[in-house]
């Protein structure tokens, strides 16, 4: 027997190595959830998502749309997504083929943009008309909302934060620039401060390598959250270092934009205040006009894992 609730819309959260779906009700609550491998061939992962809109509408009438937030660069129709590399897309018509399979409308964003967009209606910043999410995860993604509405630039493009160049001719980066922030404050980068300190000095890292396989190439972010969480010096080093990062891209976005709030999310940004104070700090410290600037409120993302998937079924909400 089918089930029934009003304006239920579907949320995809697609990347390169999953593929969630869920129903999603007005008030953000997931009512029904699936997820399967995204395919390793490029041509079959479109219908994968068309394929999962089906499974996890079986049972529910009243579906009134789908959103799907992709990782990669959208277009300003939320319709194609113009490159995602970790899906080997470009200019795929993912609107289109979802749309046609599922008979409903849909709607494509940027997964980071959808994961703000649920942190700002139903999260940490759901009592501010203004914020920025921060997503310090494999990389450092983000979105931006502005007076109640998402900010996508003229070209659906706006908000990837993890691209402004930090350090001149600094570190290379995988968009083809050098010197990215994306490669100093990101999850990526905080594993290789961690990995290049135990080669370096593997007796100070004694503690972060039993975590792992006991060789620095075998340690993970996870390792030295739990090191810093033990006490671990040198973890809790890690963290200030990446939360200086961090608390740089704060700074800078803050002269730009000037939110009421940032939230901070991804698998490092989830740590808490492992990395919320010293990012924080840093923040305070680097803002230009220091003492004559009111300072936005950093906070932890509260909505979890499944913001963005919540996030693209809100979206969904208003085809």
């Amino acid at each position: 027997m089918s089930l029934h609730v009003r304006d239920l819309t579907i949320g995809v959260d697609l990347g390169g190595t999953k593929i969630a779906a869920g129903i999603v009700d007005p008030d953000g609550k997931v009512l029904s959830h699936m997820r399967i491998p995204t395919p390793h061939q490029p041509e079959a992962v479109g219908d994968a998502v068309a394929w999962a809109v089906d499974l996890v509408r079986e049972d529910w009438d009243g579906v009134c749309a789908v959103g799907i937030g992709a990782a990669g660069y959208v277009d300003e129709g939320r319709s194609t997504v113009r490159f995602a590399p970790n899906l080997g897309w470009h200019d795929k018509p993912l609107r289109d083929l979802v749309q046609k399979q599922s008979g409903l409308p849909t709607a494509v964003e940027n997964d980071a943009n959808a994961a703000a967009w649920g942190e700002f209606l139903y999260g940490a910043a759901a009592d501010h008309d203004d914020m920025v999410m921060v997503t310090v995860g494999t990389e450092l993604g983000g979105g931006v909302v502005i007076a109640g509405e998402l900010f996508r630039g003229r070209f659906g493009m706006g908000g990837e934060i993890g691209h402004y160049r930090a350090v001149p001719d600094g570190r290379p980066c995988g968009c083809g620039q050098r010197g990215c922030i994306e490669q100093y404050a990101s999850g990526t980068a905080h594993t290789r401060r961690a990995r290049e300190a135990a080669k370096a000095d593997p007796r100070r890292a004694a503690r972060i390598l039993a975590l792992g396989d006991g060789t620095p190439d075998g340690i993970e972010g996870r390792h030295v959250t739990q090191a810093a969480e033990d006490g671990d010096p040198l973890a809790l080093e890690l963290f200030e270092q990446t939360g200086h990062w961090v608390g740089q891209a704060l700074a800078d976005l803050a002269s730009i934009l000037d939110p009421a709030v940032f939230v901070l999310g991804g698998g490092v940004g989830d740590t808490g205040e492992l990395l919320r104070r010293p990012a924080e700090a840093a923040y305070h410290a680097r803002l230009g006009g220091g003492e004559n600037r009111i300072h936005s409120e950093v906070v932890t993302a509260t909505v979890g894992p499944d913001a963005g998937l919540i996030g693209a079924a809100a979206l969904a909400r208003l085809l």
